[in-house]
């Protein structure tokens, strides 16, 4: 079963990873896509739900709390996202207020906790990386909701043009425990222009898996083991949606390539 799925447009909600997906255990994902005035409802089930605005405004509904005129971006490069996080056991509705896009992150969870809404003037924006690996990371669930949510860690990263994240290479698959976390994640990408790429390179060190995909508008890939680096074309910019969790807790802390982390004295 492939780790990469390429972009569909479809309206409603899409399954993308779903929750029989064989290379996650916590981790599934999927997409909704609504007209103005067209409603979904759902119910959370095992898994807590991140419900993030790509584009567009929404009204959620969420054991028996409600929350009206969220979101508003017209891109994703746009300003801060609007996430809607949805506990476990739980049901949800939307209500579309303009077209909207939503990502529908769900991590498997074992504690219930209130539902809540991260605003855009919650998300914490860091700036990183130097050289040739420039990035705006944009943190929407991380220590800003510790006590607040079970497993899952969450945020958006937008590469500048021709740069590179997740780099020098690093992954978080549970090699090195336990300095290195054991999490899955999911990345899902736009493009700026949507008609540009990137590329998502993704290997291990004894080389079962040495690949890489053209990342266009509206693909998405799931990381269950590897080091995992991002590139974005020159000219174009590539953002991507990232979730991860996994039984060693909400920490992170990324084991990079020996092979490369000269890279920061260069």
């Amino acid at each position: 079963m492939t780790r990469f799925i390429k972009a569909s447009d479809q309206k409603g909600y899409q399954d993308i990873f779903g929750e029989d997906y064989e290379h996650l255990e916590f981790l599934s994902f999927g997409k909704l896509q609504l007209d103005e005035g067209e409603e979904f409802s759902g119910q959370t089930g095992d898994y807590e739900h991140a419900l993030v605005i790509l584009t567009g405004k929404a009204s959620v509904g969420a054991d028996g709390e409600e929350w009206t005129d969220l979101g508003g971006r017209s891109s994703v490069f746009e300003g801060q996202a609007t996430t809607v996080y949805v506990p476990i056991q739980s049901s949800f509705s939307v209500k579309a207020e303009s077209d909207v896009k939503i990502a529908v992150c769900k991590v498997k969870a074992e504690n219930k906790f209130a539902p809540f809404v991260v605003g855009p003037d919650q998300v914490t924006v860091h700036k990183r990386g130097e050289k040739q690996w420039n990035r705006t990371v944009y943190d929407i669930l991380a220590d800003n909701a510790d006590g607040k949510v079970d497993r899952i860690v969450l945020g958006e990263t937008i590469n500048d043009e021709g740069q590179w994240s997740g780099y020098p290479p690093h992954k978080h698959d549970g090699e090195f425990a336990p300095e290195e976390p054991n999490l899955e994640e999911i990345y899902h990408y736009q493009v700026d222009p949507e008609q540009g790429f990137g590329v998502q390179h993704h290997y291990t060190k004894d080389g079962s898996i040495d690949t890489a995909y053209p990342i266009r508008h509206g693909d998405s890939f799931a990381i269950d083991v590897g080091y995992h680096p991002v590139g974005s074309a020159g000219g174009y910019r590539v953002y991507y949606l990232w979730f991860m969790a996994g039984e060693t807790g909400r920490k992170l802390n990324p084991y990079e390539d020996p092979d490369h982390k000269w890279l920061h004295d260069k």
